[in-house]
């Protein structure tokens, strides 16, 4: 019975160490897509404004 007990257990913990290493992957995803997301839309916007500069500098000739 205690052989038994002993088994469950490992296998228990087995388990639970399999979700903590899936619970930090997911974790580290996060915090890599909070860290490129506005770095994304800054280049978006940085580009944005560069068009419309350079369209606004071809209307007016100079």
């Amino acid at each position: 019975m205690n052989e038994l007990n002993s088994n469950r257990i490992n296998a228990e913990i087995a388990k639970l160490m399999a979700e903590t290493q899936k619970l930090n992957a997911e974790a580290g995803k996060l915090n890599r897509e909070t860290f490129w997301y506005p770095v994304a839309v800054s280049t978006g916007m940085i580009g944005a404004v560069a068009t419309v500069t350079v369209l606004i500098m071809k209307v007016l000739g100079v």
